[in-house]
């Protein structure tokens, strides 16, 4: 198991946004988290990629109890173990494609030519390899996503977490990054939790979980 959160809640002021979630993921799963809006979906992906702490719960992602780490320690924690990928790719516009994909290991204090060696790897792997020197501004919305993916593979993370990854692209790039999500998890043992509005997305997922207000029901 990679990933297992037992009763998880967060409330924000005066309102509950998550109350008592459970889910466990196994290694190498594809699955989709689906629910209407403020049903607390992306609020649990920020828990579990420790962008937010719950209020109350436990944690454990790769073997790692979550809230026995400092601040400084859950920092190091999540540029090694869990890679994300957004709906709006979030790629730093001074900065080229090889240069962005490569940022994270930097800052895991990898060699620079060993960590853009496997950037340059993962670009071609995804189909980019050929718009590793241009700027964010210069590629199309498709390209950009299948960088930012290749950014959140490049420390080899336990775990991938994608929040509307396919919401801002036309019906045909969707579907060509949902068959990428498929082929990282075949070929690289990759696991993914999505939270998606996009239905072809949560039909092909090995697992689809429901939330409603706060909690999940199968």
């Amino acid at each position: 198991m990679i990933l297992q959160a037992k009763d998880i809640f967060k409330t924000y002021g005066e309102l509950p946004i998550l109350k008592g979630v459970s889910l466990e993921i196994q290694k190498g799963e594809v699955v989709s988290i689906v629910g209407a809006s403020g049903a607390g979906k992306s609020t649990l992906l920020h828990i579990i990629g420790t962008l937010d702490r719950p209020d109350k719960g436990r944690l454990m992602l790769n073997g790692q109890e979550l809230a026995q780490l400092s601040e400084k320690k859950l920092s190091d924690f999540r540029n090694r173990n869990i890679g994300f990928v957004f709906q709006f790719h979030h790629l730093l516009p001074e900065f080229t494609a090889l240069e962005n994909v490569s940022i994270p290991g930097y800052i895991a204090g990898a060699p620079q030519k060993a960590v853009e060696r496997r950037a340059m790897e993962l670009l071609e792997r995804l189909g980019v390899a050929d718009r590793a020197t241009h700027k964010p501004g210069a590629l199309s919305g498709g390209e950009q996503q299948r960088i930012s993916v290749a950014r959140a593979l490049i420390n080899n993370p336990a775990i991938i977490l994608a929040d509307e990854p396919s919401g801002n692209l036309d019906s045909e790039n969707a579907a060509s990054l949902h068959r990428l999500f498929f082929d990282l998890r075949d070929s690289m043992q990759q696991t993914f939790i999505i939270v998606t509005h996009n239905e072809e997305l949560a039909n092909i997922s090995d697992r689809t979980i429901h939330m409603r207000d706060g909690l999940i029901y199968e």
